[in-house]
């Protein structure tokens, strides 16, 4: 994606705590006539030895996309951020115009296939570990039949990250804009308030705490 250096975030935790906070993400990969196929789907961001970063996911098995995978394994995942208008309002003068400021995270990686109905278990519980604890008694409680009747729906994959890009667009490089900009996105809409506290979190209002 188009990276300028003001909005370049290299710093690997910032990625990590978007993908965590916005695990649902798009994965891009090109279908059989060379188009690109996107299923948007969460995803559990696995960190392994060795700073090696794993997300994890399924898409059901009438969708071809696993198909795609396992012919062309190389693929992209997109993480979307909060995202909101800025408006000209927050400089001191009038000689400005309107911006858009998001965050995003893309992620290049190699699938691999789960399709063992172990491995797809394990897979599953890891989702719901992040999103619903107390639902794994009851997936447990449904007994096998039906959970092997569940796993044999899905096909499951293992997606390893080769490289990784976070952009977080914040107006950084316009910095007579941020006490008016924290200010309007803080009393503003939910995604205008995270991208307040993300404000914060990197340092960017003088003052703020990084989080």
């Amino acid at each position: 994606m188009y990276l300028p250096p003001f909005f370049n975030a290299k710093d690997r935790a910032s990625a990590l705590t978007l993908m965590r906070e916005h695990p649902f993400a798009s994965l891009v990969s090109n279908d059989d006539t060379g188009l690109p196929f996107i299923t948007h789907l969460p995803l559990v961001v696995d960190e392994r030895a060795e700073g090696e970063l794993v997300l994890l996911g399924h898409c059901a098995k009438p969708n071809p996309h696993w198909r795609y995978l396992q012919a062309r394994p190389q693929a992209v995942v997109c993480f979307q951020g909060p995202h909101a208008y800025l408006s000209p309002t927050v400089y001191p003068d009038l000689t400005r115009v309107p911006t858009w400021n998001y965050l995003v995270v893309h992620c290049t990686v190699e699938a691999t296939l789960i399709e063992t109905p172990d491995a797809k278990d394990a897979l599953l519980k890891r989702l719901i570990g992040d999103h619903e604890p107390a639902y794994a008694q009851q997936w447990r409680d449904l007994g096998q039949e039906f959970q092997h009747k569940m796993l044999a729906g899905i096909v499951g994959f293992e997606l390893r990250v080769s490289a990784l890009q976070c952009k977080l667009k914040l107006n950084q490089h316009r910095p007579e804009s941020h006490a008016a900009m924290h200010a309007q996105y803080s009393a503003g809409s939910p995604d205008e308030q995270a991208l307040a506290v993300w404000m914060q979190r990197l340092g960017i209002v003088a003052g703020a705490e990084a989080g």
